[in-house]
């Protein structure tokens, strides 16, 4: 099989899940499903400020209130009292930038989305290219499976383990596969017919 239909396929398909992607986050609902805003948010975001300060991370909370060198034993303890914690206390994850570190520069962001879906693509063509699968929809299986394994790699395990939303969850999986099914599609239709 050609290596310049392969990057074409590639290329092609890595555009066709960019337009979805940006289809379904603008024009649809599902880039925001499950997102919500917190209401009057001005005495959290202070508090924040005044407890985080200027250290951009992902943050965790309630807090196990170990520090990073805490041993074998304190982790186990504290992983004990871990579960009445939550029973008293909210819970959840929190993606904390100080005010003015990450600017919204959407060009920036649009660009790194559309180089990660073109890499998504390339290497799902070239994966597919690896294969004997000549027939369209053998093709478009393929490709849209890898998809489904691409979709389920995180969104599940963010899902079970720090609960994310359902419809978040789905969303977000639907987003995916239907763009690897758009990937599939494209490779399906320029790749030759038959294998070298």
């Amino acid at each position: 099989m050609s290596a310049t239909r392969i990057i074409l396929a590639g290329i092609l398909g890595g555009i066709a899940m960019f337009i979805w992607t940006s289809i379904a986050h603008m024009a649809l609902p599902l880039g925001e499903a499950g997102i919500g805003e917190i209401p009057n948010d001005e005495a959290l975001m202070t508090a924040m400020q005044s407890s985080i300060g200027a250290k951009t991370g992902l943050y965790i909370f309630p807090g196990s209130g170990l520090g990073l060198d805490a041993t074998h034993a304190q982790r186990s303890t504290a992983m004990k009292d871990y579960e009445a914690k939550l029973e008293k206390n909210p819970s959840g994850l929190l993606m904390y930038h100080p005010a003015g570190s990450r600017p919204m520069v959407m060009p920036k962001f649009l660009t790194i989305e559309f180089a990660t879906e073109l890499v998504e693509a390339l290497l799902g063509v070239f994966l597919l290219a690896q294969t004997r699968l000549v027939t369209f929809g053998g093709r478009l299986g393929f490709v849209t499976v890898a998809g489904i394994l691409a979709a389920m790699a995180t969104n599940v395990s963010y899902w079970n383990w720090w609960g994310f939303p359902t419809v978040y969850t789905a969303s977000y999986m639907f987003i995916q596969i239907v763009g690897f099914f758009f990937v599939g599609l494209v490779a399906a239709l320029v790749l030759p017919k038959n294998v070298a």
